[in-house]
């Protein structure tokens, strides 16, 4: 890794964002915290390259965020809404394939450095949210085994209740006096 390149995996994560149910990376931010300057280049140069190379970004690896989106992110992350940011359109977003697809529109030792940085950060993120998953699904056996349980017991527990309520009677009721049966050797 280039020794001037100076992100941290943190630093990457903190620039991933949810936005239409997709994880995102946004071009451009504020002022050394976008993607562009990750990648060490002008903000006007990405945009250039990928508008020079449109087909290579689909809707679902790029598309461009509308006010609204904006204006919820920023209060998301304590930006003024106010200010718009020195913006002078609505920012691109990239998934992670359209982040993968940068790579081959950028070609600096910096830019390839960071991109295989940021999959690796993706590739972990999706494994963390499989596993996840896998333990998400368990809970929900588990918690269907209870229910099942659940309704068993209370298909019985009118029975059990009657058994309670019968052995009571046998408890509480007085002793008759009987008369004996059988043998009586007197």
């Amino acid at each position: 890794m280039n020794k001037n390149l100076n992100i941290t995996d943190e630093g990457v994560m903190r620039k991933i964002y949810l936005i239409r149910g997709k994880k995102v990376m946004l071009v451009p931010m504020a002022i050394g915290r976008d993607l562009a300057s990750m990648y060490g280049v002008a903000t006007k140069r990405l945009n250039e390259q990928v508008k020079r190379n449109e087909k290579r970004f689909p809707s679902d690896f790029m598309f461009q965020l509308t006010a609204r989106e904006l204006e919820n992110w920023k209060s998301q992350n304590a930006t003024s809404n106010k200010e718009k940011l020195g913006l002078r359109k609505m920012p691109n977003v990239f998934t992670e394939q359209g982040v993968a697809m940068l790579s081959s529109v950028l070609n600096s030792e910096t830019a390839i450095e960071v991109n295989i940085q940021i999959i690796r950060i993706f590739t972990r993120m999706r494994e963390f949210m499989m596993s996840q998953n896998d333990l998400l699904l368990k809970i929900n056996e588990l918690e269907k085994t209870l229910s099942v349980q659940s309704q068993k017991s209370k298909k019985h527990e009118a029975d059990i209740e009657i058994i309670f309520k019968v052995l009571k009677q046998f408890i509480t009721s007085p002793v008759k006096e009987r008369k004996a049966i059988g043998f009586n050797s007197k």
